[in-house]
């Protein structure tokens, strides 16, 4: 087995064909599907929430590796926990908490 893990992140898929494109880039070869969600105010871009980490569920036959780039962060971990998450992953600088953070994670 490979030491590199190869996870295409969904954030310049074309939203149109999803569920597609995310099967097509699981048959190419990819380990895990990325997600980057991001809430324009910890940074400054805006992106998708848990609802289209939901939609894709059923067409990743690998884990979903969610990527979360908000502020406060304890607030969406348990959203994206019941949409199919399989990785969740923060900045520490983003939690008031890191331990709760952190334990909140595994609790899921």
């Amino acid at each position: 087995m490979s030491r590199f893990r190869i996870a295409p992140s969904i954030l310049s898929a074309d939203f149109a064909r999803l569920g597609e494109e995310v099967r097509q880039v699981i048959a190419a070869g990819a380990d895990l599907i990325h997600f980057d969600v991001m809430d324009n105010h910890y940074v400054p871009n805006l992106t998708v929430g848990p609802l289209v980490c939901a939609a894709i569920k059923p067409h990743a036959s690998v884990p979903i590796d969610v990527h979360l780039m908000v502020k406060p962060v304890d607030r969406i971990i348990p959203d994206f926990a019941k949409a199919g998450a399989s990785i969740i992953s923060f900045h520490p600088e983003a939690s008031e908490h890191v331990d709760r953070s952190l334990a909140l994670i595994r609790d899921q």
